[in-house]
């Protein structure tokens, strides 16, 4: 049988662990677009998401891609393609 101070040192470490991991857990910083099959492509500063769009797709389409998605959630866009 274990002390209570064992019992009380271990459910401390479980319960900070267990407030710990989310607080530092952290996401991509840019969030995929909707949908299956993009690739992050680089990031870029544009004035809007349609300007970002519009002059990335050319590039993408010559890479043999048909789509382009702009992250306009940050002010450099992350790029997508598919």
């Amino acid at each position: 049988m274990k002390s209570w101070r064992t019992r009380i040192g271990v459910g401390l470490t479980v319960s900070a662990a267990a407030v710990a991991i989310p607080l530092t857990a952290t996401t991509a910083s840019a969030a995929p677009p909707p949908g299956d099959g993009w690739v992050p492509v680089g990031a870029l500063k544009y004035p809007s998401k349609a300007a970002c769009e519009a002059a990335e797709l050319p590039q993408a389409q010559a890479n043999g891609y048909h789509e382009v998605w702009c992250d306009d959630s940050e002010t450099i866009m992350p790029i997508y393609s598919r």
